[in-house]
């Protein structure tokens, strides 16, 4: 428990990944290598150019409001928001201010959690500076890019709910496809407004913090810099601990603008915060004002996708998983996917057996989640490859899941054959036979290596014999071992537990 309240509020700025840039028509890709190889002189703001807005970036702006459940203005405009910084080749930033494309809605970050959601509006990025030592040169390859920065109300009450939160909007903008939204390639980028305020002293009314006294409400900080989700916790954190100790101290809080350093793990102060009236906004003279009908917006809504609190509500519903399993899926969009297809096939083959879909469904449901989280993540991650470049189809792992489940293979030459599944992409029959690996069902020569092993370990097996029943386990684990793992588990099991009876 803080001895503050926490207040925190979150912007965060998204490159869409549009084929050209927000007002003119040099291609769309921030990542360029050559520097300054992608630029006109409407993105470099040269004299007498004219911008046009960029329809495909209106419609993901729109696709996402709709994702928020915002208001969409039917009309709004933009405008100049000015400021001077080497990497504004324009001098300003063509922006939304006082009508933006949308206002309102909410981000469900859990079932009993929405966060409130202030503005969404369009703009355009700034250049990248790389700095050197002793200089600094200019990339204007990003400048005039299309952003969307959305603004939350500030309602966030801990570094945590604030990580949930970007992680929640990051997979929003994933399903929807307007971008990839990858945090360490700045293409969403994160910024936390963090104000400490004494119990009793603040209210919260039509989107603002208001004092309930006389005293002043202590100002708030934004923190920059921000690339990773673990970098959002940690950085709200340090500065909860920070402005908490200022607190105590008695001293004030400075309104500033301070940056992460992720190296030192602090916040470090950069400037003091500007306000509104420093960006001396107005109207963009040369874009008419943006107009929506109705008509429009109905007809991008009706493109938008499932979305990923619609997906863990399914999933739970179809195929009786728990809420953090369904939200791991849903979180994972591709793997969402594949597990549906695998449990598509699985379908296919209980009902063709003649069994009951439904009296199975939980059953095969947990055993594809465990197969797909627990070892074809592992060889993801561990191989850096993304899942539709696998050589293993949902076809070959559903029939690997069915060897298991039919006890013909057991669960250590599953692991094997998926493995050599990963790496040629045959199917878990055909690598079977070719390797030798069939489950011994044999009752008799299973009894015989039983006898075998309890004669290498006279000591324990006299112990069995004895009643001792916690040596089974050890007992099978030496006839799998002595079976190259082909022995079938269960029968080995009944062999054994004969002898105690």
């Amino acid at each position: 428990m803080h001895k503050y309240d926490v207040i925190i509020g979150l912007e965060i700025h998204t490159e869409l990944n549009t084929k050209s840039k927000m007002f003119c028509s040099c291609p769309n890709l921030p990542l360029a290598e050559e520097a300054n190889s992608l630029t006109c002189p409407i993105c470099l703001g040269h004299p007498g150019t004219l911008p046009a807005v960029n329809e495909q970036a209106v419609e993901y702006a729109v696709f996402l409001a709709l994702a928020l459940n915002a208001h969409i203005n039917y009309y709004s405009k933009f405008d100049r928001k000015n400021y001077f910084y080497p990497d504004l080749p324009k001098g300003y930033q063509i922006s939304q201010y006082d009508l933006p494309l949308a206002t309102g809605g909410f981000l469900t970050i859990s079932p009993n959690r929405d966060i409130d959601i202030t503005r969404l509006h369009l703009e355009e990025d700034t250049g990248k500076l790389n700095h050197q030592t002793g200089s600094s040169l200019v990339d204007f390859n990003r400048a005039g890019i299309p952003l969307i920065e959305m603004v939350t109300e500030p309602v966030i009450a801990s570094a945590e709910e604030a990580k949930l939160f970007c992680k929640r909007f990051q997979s929003i903008l994933r399903y929807l496809d307007i971008s990839d939204a990858d945090m360490d390639k700045g293409l969403m980028r994160c910024e936390a407004n963090i104000s400490l305020q004494r119990p009793g002293s603040w209210r919260y009314a039509n989107g603002q913090i208001l004092p309930t006294g006389e005293d002043l409400l202590n100002h708030k900080v934004e923190v920059k810099n921000i690339n990773s989700f673990k970098a959002v916790e940690k950085a709200i954190e340090y500065e909860i601990k920070r402005q908490s100790e200022l607190l105590d101290e008695g001293k004030k809080i400075k309104a500033e603008t301070r940056g992460w350093n992720e190296n030192k793990n602090q916040t470090v102060g950069q400037r003091t915060k500007e306000t509104q009236a420093d960006y001396r906004y107005f109207p963009e003279p040369d874009l008419p004002p943006l107009q929506l009908d109705e008509a429009y917006v109905e007809k991008v809504r009706a493109k938008i996708v499932e979305l990923p609190h619609q997906k863990i509500a399914r999933l739970q519903d179809e195929y009786g998983l728990e809420e953090s399993e369904a939200t791991f899926l849903a979180d994972n969009r591709d793997l969402a996917d594949y597990f549906e297809k695998v449990i598509s096939e699985l379908r296919a083959w209980i009902e063709a057996e003649g069994d009951d879909w439904q009296r199975q469904l939980r059953k095969l449901s947990k055993t594809t989640y465990n197969w797909l989280t627990n070892e074809l993540v592992q060889m993801q991650n561990a191989y850096g490859m993304a899942i539709e470049y696998f050589k293993i189809t949902p076809e070959n792992i559903a029939e690997l899941i069915k060897l298991v489940y039919k006890n013909r293979i057991n669960y250590t030459t599953a692991k094997t054959i998926l493995a050599d599944m990963f790496v040629r992409g045959s199917k878990p029959l055909d690598i079977l036979r070719e390797l030798g690996l069939e489950q011994i069902d044999d009752q008799a020569a299973l009894t015989a290596t039983v006898e075998q092993v309890l004669a290498a370990n006279p000591s324990q097996a006299a112990e069995l014999k004895a009643g001792k029943a916690t040596l089974i386990n050890f007992f099978v684990g030496k006839t799998m071992a002595a079976t190259g793992g082909k022995a079938n588990p269960l029968i080995v099991e009944e062999i054994l537990k004969k002898l105690i009876d």
